[in-house]
């Protein structure tokens, strides 16, 4: 069995099917929430990070798919 370190390491991919509108207020909310709620939610500020960082990733996939509000 793997450790928890082994299976932290490990990418994974996930896929989502949003109605359009959805999508769109998904796109606006990553784009609108500000560290300091990212990090009142987090445990530390490690997982705040590793949170920020996965909200990145979000964005970039909602705008490769046109969902890239300003």
């Amino acid at each position: 069995m793997p450790s928890t370190e082994e299976t932290f390491n490990k990418a994974v991919q996930v896929t989502l099917e949003l109605e359009p509108e959805k999508a769109e207020a998904l796109a606006q909310f990553v784009k609108r929430v500000g560290f300091q709620e990212i990090l009142d939610n987090a445990v530390d500020e490690n997982e705040a990070y590793a949170m920020k960082y996965a909200i990145g990733k979000l964005q970039d996939a909602l705008s490769d798919v046109g969902y890239s509000p300003r």
